[in-house]
């Protein structure tokens, strides 16, 4: 009897499926029901199902979701998938999670038979043939070369007694017969400025072009074909991929350390120069410590790493060896307190020639002799946390620099050297810089807004003034004064004259009132002072305005 799990997000369909087929007489078991992909993964412990038939559109975690989580937590298990999405995305996705079987909504309760009894049949066969010596003997043969891959990663991964090597050495057909052997990392450079050219001038990357492929993986083997030709012409190397890169494992009969060193420095030049030289692609190779025992190469292959980080400092398209610079004097390189000063007021209130400036200073003397690769990352990431905190300081979201899914540490990492860093930061220090400012812009204008909107409120108040005025808007009075100038092209006197002014003509226009009560309505004590000014800004007085108002008269404004 195979165990059965129904998964999908509508009860009446799951009992309707539960109730209609007689799935004993099949020969399965429902073992139980689950509403969603997250339900129905938190019982596979305790079920184990041989077959789970589920949903795609589901809450929380859907069919193909949960399909993923199957294949990777229980291989074996066999899925049918129910959807009314026939397309071929869909269909894309099935096939990369090995999805058994599909049934397309909506279904008959004898179509669903069909094709569990049709899963049923493969299971069954599957049975037979792990139970064949001969098949089995088949698929271990056939698993060698990844069993041997398996191997060689954790002889860099982990340590490993002597006995377990030479098991496993001799059970995979691996060669681990040496006086000197040490582990080497090959990385595919990042190309991060010829792939942002091409989006920014909305041209794509040239077809066929690994150089500008965005498939690493793609990049990554095709480095690996070439490697491997490499070593077949040099005797006691070996390379393959572990993670995202290749791994060069040295096992040479040479028990000097430094010649065992130069001999792998010299195939891992080659290997670089035949890259660029075939597929166009720079890479930077981290050689690590020469070891006497197999079982110390996951040491080495730390050793290794390390030395790729270097690229950071002495540039990318080279090869490292971890003795040429772990040996270096280091010195501490600190981002104190006036170097952040200065970046902060740069970015708030600087240009962009004083930014490529302030970067310059920040970016220069960073020297192998003088810090460690450590050093120099955290020196960056304290670069970048500065950088981080203006942006919240000014409420810029960092999902608009870095995306939503970046984490802008781990940013660092991607590049090449020093350069390339130092012009991100550039990058995303500019876009702080137009965002603050164009922040500042939108409050000076809502600032203006305010206090011409509360001149225009109280301006036949007397004693209405610019101290008034900014005790209104919470603001000291030299501050205002500068911004109310730049933005409306008068000072604040000049713009509440005006105002009452225009408000005077209006009046004498419009109404038969008397020049001492306009000038009252429009803010002055003194009627006389109404009518000096009056006259001043317009060259006549308020009584031959208004006689003229009515004949056409253009009244020019005396500034």
């Amino acid at each position: 009897m195979y165990k059965l799990l129904l998964v999908d997000d509508e009860e009446d369909v799951r009992d309707g499926l539960v109730e209609e087929i007689d799935w004993a007489n099949l020969g399965f078991q429902v073992v139980d029901t689950a509403e969603n992909g997250r339900e129905a993964a938190e019982l596979f412990d305790k079920q184990i199902p041989d077959v789970v038939v589920t949903d795609i559109q589901m809450p929380f975690m859907d069919g193909l979701q949960l399909a993923g989580w199957i294949r990777e937590h229980y291989p074996m298990t066999k899925i049918i998938i129910l959807t009314g999405f026939d397309e071929f995305e869909y269909a894309q996705k099935a096939i990369k999670l090995q999805i058994d079987e599909y049934v397309l909504k909506p279904f008959t309760s004898q179509e669903l038979v069909d094709v569990v009894l049709k899963v049923k049949h493969q299971m069954e066969t599957e049975m037979a043939e792990k139970e064949n010596a001969q098949v089995l003997m088949e698929h271990y043969r056939k698993s060698i070369p990844v069993l041997r891959e398996l191997f060689l990663s954790q002889l860099v991964s982990r340590r490993m007694t002597r006995d377990e090597i030479r098991e496993k050495a001799s059970s995979y057909g691996v060669e681990l017969e040496g006086e000197s052997f040490l582990a080497s990392v090959i990385r595919v450079d990042y190309v991060h400025n010829s792939l942002e050219m091409h989006r920014q001038q909305g041209l794509k990357a040239p077809s066929g072009s690994l150089r500008y492929s965005e498939d690493r993986y793609l990049q990554l083997f095709a480095v690996l074909n070439i490697a491997e030709e490499i070593c077949e012409r040099h005797e006691g190397f070996k390379v393959f991929i572990h993670l995202e890169d290749c791994v060069l494992l040295s096992t040479l009969p040479v028990r000097e350390a430094g010649t065992a060193a130069q001999q792998t420095l010299a195939v891992l030049e080659e290997i670089r120069m035949n890259v660029f030289k075939y597929l166009k692609l720079t890479m930077t190779a981290g050689a690590g410590t020469v070891c006497a025992e197999p079982g110390d190469l996951h040491q080495s292959y730390q050793k290794a790493m390390q030395a790729l980080d270097y690229r950071l400092i002495l540039g990318n398209d080279r090869v490292i060896w971890i003795g040429d610079v772990e040996s270096q004097s280091a010195e501490s390189l600190t981002f104190d307190e006036l170097k952040e000063q200065s970046l902060i007021r740069c970015i708030k209130v600087g240009t962009p020639e004083e930014l490529d400036e302030i970067l310059g200073t920040l970016f220069s003397g960073i020297h192998i002799a003088q810090l460690s690769v450590q050093d120099c990352q955290v020196y960056l990431m304290e670069i970048l946390t500065c950088m981080m905190k203006v942006a919240k300081e000014h409420d810029v979201e960092l999902e608009e620099w870095f995306g939503a899914e970046a984490y802008p540490f781990a940013e660092i990492y991607k590049f090449n050297n020093l350069h390339e860093v130092k012009q991100w930061m550039g990058s995303i220090c500019l876009k702080l810089m137009n965002s603050i400012a164009q922040g500042r812009q939108s409050g000076y204008n809502q600032l203006v807004e305010n206090a011409k909107e509360y001149i225009r409120l109280h301006y036949h108040d007397s004693d209405i003034s610019i101290n008034k005025v900014c005790k209104q808007l919470h603001i000291s009075t030299g501050y205002f004064s500068s911004i109310f100038k730049k933005e409306v092209k008068m000072t604040f006197v000049n713009y509440l004259m005006h105002i009452r002014m225009e408000a005077a003509k209006e009046s004498l226009r419009t109404t038969d009132h008397k020049t001492f009560e306009i000038a009252e309505a429009v803010g002055f004590s003194d009627p006389n002072y109404f009518s000096f000014c009056f006259r001043k800004k317009f060259g006549i007085s308020p009584k031959e305005y208004r006689n003229g108002a009515g004949g056409g008269q253009t009244i020019e404004y005396r500034t």
